[in-house]
């Protein structure tokens, strides 16, 4: 009978997680060790995409840059997955057919160099046209083009400092930000909002806001959400109000995401 019941409250356990992850050790959550992590449909390195997933969401999940998962499985530009899609997590990136259409004109650049009967026509009319230098022109108006605007970030919320990012012992991939149920959740910096739910565990009501093509940011335990999928926030523009989905105490778990891996936020946000 007692292993009846284990397997019975494993079941409801996995059931639960709804093919989620949960870290190893999230200080998100209270501050407490957490259980090791939960994969119910990510074995073999494949993952089904369920009702509510977004790509960005998976990404998030697995630690991988949705850019990454993406190509992995031929997914276009509109990043739409359906439910009940099988998606691999691991594995080597096609050959975009960039490169082979670059191998195929090669071809002919090299046969019209060995193909030099007429060089002297071709000379006299490129001395003709020395004098323009139109290709010189537009490539100094492509190097003096304005660089992308570096981001701004801000403080998400203003409460103390819980406990800070750590990589390793008890990991904490973000940083945990105290406060009272209801208070104001802003974002860290302008972007657009990718995911907006509660279907990643340990995390409760949960927003992920990409900045570029480089950044994202995620904040938990919202009490309340005040956005959704597709929005486009500002930096400092309200979306959530704190509170204690997933966690054991009001409180915001905040993270930054370069190229789908937690980064530090306290080397990003201005000092207080």
């Amino acid at each position: 009978m007692r292993r009846i019941g284990l397997i019975l409250s494993i079941t409801v356990l996995l059931g639960g997680c709804g093919g989620g992850y949960a870290p190893v050790t999230d200080l998100s959550i209270g501050g407490k060790r957490q259980p090791a992590p939960v994969v119910s449909s990510a074995r073999s390195g494949y993952y089904t995409v369920r009702r509510g997933d977004t790509l960005y969401s998976i990404a998030f999940r697995y630690g991988l840059d949705y850019r990454y998962l993406a190509k992995l499985n031929g997914i276009g530009s509109g990043n739409r997955i359906y439910a009940g899609q099988r998606l691999k997590l691991e594995g080597k990136l096609p050959v975009t057919s960039t490169v082979a259409k670059s191998s195929t004109t090669s071809k002919p650049v090299i046969s019209r160099k060995a193909d030099s009967p007429k060089p002297k026509t071709e000379a006299k009319s490129t001395s003709k046209k020395e004098p323009v230098a139109k290709p010189a022109a537009s490539t100094r108006s492509k190097t003096s083009a304005p660089k992308a605007v570096p981001l701004r970030w801000k403080w998400p919320a203003d409460g103390s400092l819980l406990a800070r990012f750590s990589a390793r012992g008890k990991v904490n991939k973000g940083i945990d930000i105290g406060g009272q149920r209801g208070d104001t959740v802003r974002a860290a910096a302008g972007g657009t909002v990718v995911y907006a739910g509660n279907g990643l565990l340990g995390y409760g009501n949960l927003i992920i806001i990409n900045h570029n093509s480089e950044y994202l940011s995620a904040y938990g335990h919202n009490s309340r959400i005040m956005v959704t999928e597709n929005d486009k926030v500002k930096v400092g523009e309200k979306i959530a109000e704190i509170g204690n989905t997933g966690a054991t105490r009001n409180m915001l778990h905040f993270e930054i995401r370069k190229d789908g891996r937690p980064v530090n936020p306290l080397q990003y946000l201005p000092k207080k």
